[in-house]
């Protein structure tokens, strides 16, 4: 069983100026990931924003659940993929959010279509990280 509570440690380090990128690393993984701002807000690019790290995040949190769910399930398949787009927008108050992002999930190689897609819907409503963010969520489930 899981021990609760959990904590995940991560660091970042960087030079002064928006053009200059850093790096990022989680306690668990020994690779420093290059971080940079976006173009979209005059960044020199480069490296994954953190508007990319949120994405990433979500989709891959679900990945996470599905393949445990799939696991305890018994469902057979052979690839899951998804492809994301995160929309950042200006609330009402005038600050910018990550305010919707959609979610295209493709499941290949399983006979149980049916039970494929109730995992899948399953996991879009447990997926912890997707529940503790206020993003509008959308999703397309492809199962082939």
């Amino acid at each position: 069983m899981f021990q609760f509570p959990m904590k995940f440690k991560v660091k970042s380090t960087s030079a002064a100026g928006t053009q200059s990128a850093w790096t990022t690393k989680a306690q668990s993984f020994d690779y420093h990931v290059p971080m940079a701002i976006p173009p979209e807000f005059e960044g020199p690019g480069n490296g994954l924003s953190p508007e990319d790290i949120y994405a990433m995040a979500l989709q891959n949190c679900f990945i996470a659940t599905f393949k445990v769910f799939a696991e305890k399930s018994k469902l057979q398949y052979e690839t899951v993929s998804i492809e994301s787009v995160l929309e950042v927008d200006i609330d009402e108050n005038k600050r910018p959010w990550m305010a919707r992002i959609h979610l295209h999930v493709t499941l290949t190689g399983s006979d149980q279509k049916e039970k494929a897609q109730r995992i899948l819907e399953k996991t879009a409503q447990s997926c912890m990280i997707l529940n503790s963010v206020k993003t509008e969520k959308t999703f397309k489930f492809d199962v082939l």
